[in-house]
């Protein structure tokens, strides 16, 4: 397994595995047709964001992006696996390899909007809570967690 820097050509897969992914949750049609456009990854945002993607007997698996803000911190954007290799332990390989790539930068601290069903996963990581954001759909919240790094 290795991690590169996606290409812009990736896009098609990258949306797709974010797709599935986020279907894999129990998520109804309906509410992911409503999602598609924030679940559709572009060669634009791929050319515009850091974008790195997991390869396994030459196929992408997995990825992950992150947007660089102001004052070193870093919103990790997208984090998605295969379904299939979802408890496999290659959520926890790209996530690692986002956070030594963060520290790396001297990012000071990493920001995300996690999934309610990824809250755990990120928890592990020693991500926090620091705010709950009220989405257009009734009666659902994101958990906005953070990471400092030292």
């Amino acid at each position: 397994m290795q991690i590169e820097r996606a290409q812009e050509n990736d896009h098609t897969i990258l949306s797709k595995i974010t797709y599935l992914g986020k279907a894999f949750w129990g998520y109804d049609k309906e509410l992911l047709d409503k999602w598609k456009d924030d679940l559709t990854i572009t060669p634009e945002y791929i050319s515009l964001n850091e974008t790195f993607k997991l390869i396994s007997d030459g196929q992408i698996i997995g990825y992950y992006s992150f947007l660089k803000l102001e004052n070193n911190i870093v919103k990790l954007d997208f984090l998605f696996i295969l379904p299939e290799y979802i408890g496999s332990g290659i959520g926890k390989l790209l996530m690692t390899d986002f956070i030594d790539k963060a520290k790396s930068l001297n990012i000071e601290k990493i920001i995300l909007d996690a999934d309610p069903n990824a809250e755990k996963f990120y928890s592990k990581f020693g991500f926090s809570i620091y705010n709950k954001l009220e989405l257009s759909v009734k009666n659902r919240f994101l958990p906005q967690m953070e990471l400092i790094l030292n």
